[in-house]
């Protein structure tokens, strides 16, 4: 895993969320008035170039919302959005075509991801086409030496989605994604269709390819043991809000808010001597629906008290990079 420096986290971020909301409305089943799902609530976050920021937290918590608001393929209610210094949302319609050249996606699903009607080689020249880069031949050069670059063979050019595996079918939207050098990769889930072995494959490939093709990563999972194989730094959501951040070494040392643990707690440890936390709730994530007064985590929370159910905490430095939003900024491992 790579180390940012100082120096480089002082400069200026390559992608700046600030006060993001994106909101969702639906009909209600027992009336006609709509309801507001909160995915994305008050988020802000900054990337930096080279560095890869993990966002986890459990399925419905708006990570993968967050994603795809960033693309512009959601629109969001308030905030702003910066890439290079430069606000999306005032982009005219030629810089915003630059903009989704520079920033593409994985999508969690291999196989639904791709369109089963067309061969691979049709699939990544497809993005070429739509930015008008090359000649058709230049094109196929390209599509070639992308296969190559992420494991496959000349002869997957001519193969149609369901004759590839899962985890070939996933290399196949890697190199989608990469076919048009961008500088960041927004990485929805990337690995959570796939077993074990092929997941690890393809986290050391996409760490390869980060390395050779200078690439910065938005990597988005539940699964916040891969989170840590894979990220520089850690964002944790619970209910559309971004509720810890720290540099990887120091949320798994030293975890906060009592969210963080919960999903640490769930985590295997091989070694049985190693100390674990011992976070325990038989209530499940409350419904994005509900409104929740005060810390959106007190309904499962062990330390709630009125303070957490009537205010909402803001957030507290702990040291460096690491910030919490928790009224009690629960104790690190190190310090129970």
């Amino acid at each position: 895993m790579t180390t940012l420096n100082s120096q480089t986290r002082s400069q200026e971020p390559l992608l700046q969320i600030t006060g993001l909301r994106t909101y969702y409305s639906i009909k209600s089943k027992t009336s006609y008035r709509k309801q507001q799902v909160k995915a994305v609530d008050d988020v802000s976050l900054n990337i930096y170039e080279g560095e890869t920021y993990g966002l986890v937290g459990e399925s419905g918590c708006g990570k993968s919302t967050l994603g795809k608001t960033v693309l512009r393929l959601l629109s969001s209610q308030d905030g702003e959005i910066r890439y290079r210094g430069q606000p999306i949302h005032r982009l005219s319609r030629r810089r915003m075509r630059a903009y989704r050249q520079e920033i593409q996606m994985i999508f969690q699903d291999p196989y639904s991801s791709l369109n089963p009607r067309i061969t691979v080689g049709e699939a990544l020249e497809e993005a070429l086409v739509i930015h008008r880069i090359g000649k058709p031949e230049e094109r196929t050069r390209s599509a070639l030496k992308m296969l190559q670059a992420v494991g496959l063979q000349d002869e997957h050019y001519y193969s149609l989605p369901h004759q590839l595996s899962g985890g070939q079918r996933q290399r196949i939207g890697l190199a989608r994604a990469l076919i048009l050098n961008p500088k960041l990769v927004i990485c929805d889930e990337p690995v959570s269709a796939l077993d074990v072995i092929i997941q690890a494959q393809i986290i050391n490939l996409m760490r390869k390819l980060q390395r050779e093709m200078d690439l910065t990563y938005l990597f988005i999972a539940h699964d916040i043991a891969v989170v840590r194989h894979i990220s520089d730094r850690i964002g944790v959501m619970y209910l559309g809000k971004l509720v810890e951040e720290a540099d990887t070494e120091s949320l798994f040392h030293s975890p906060r808010h009592p969210y963080t643990q919960l999903l640490l707690s769930a985590v295997p440890i091989p070694d049985p001597s190693m100390k674990r936390l011992s976070v325990v709730t038989d209530t499940d994530m409350p419904s994005p629906l509900e409104t929740i007064s005060g810390c959106a985590f007190h309904t499962r929370c062990p330390l709630a008290d009125e303070q957490c159910r009537s205010i909402v905490p803001v957030k507290r430095v702990v040291k460096g990079g690491h910030w919490v939003a928790c009224h009690h900024a629960a104790k690190g491992i190190d310090e129970q």
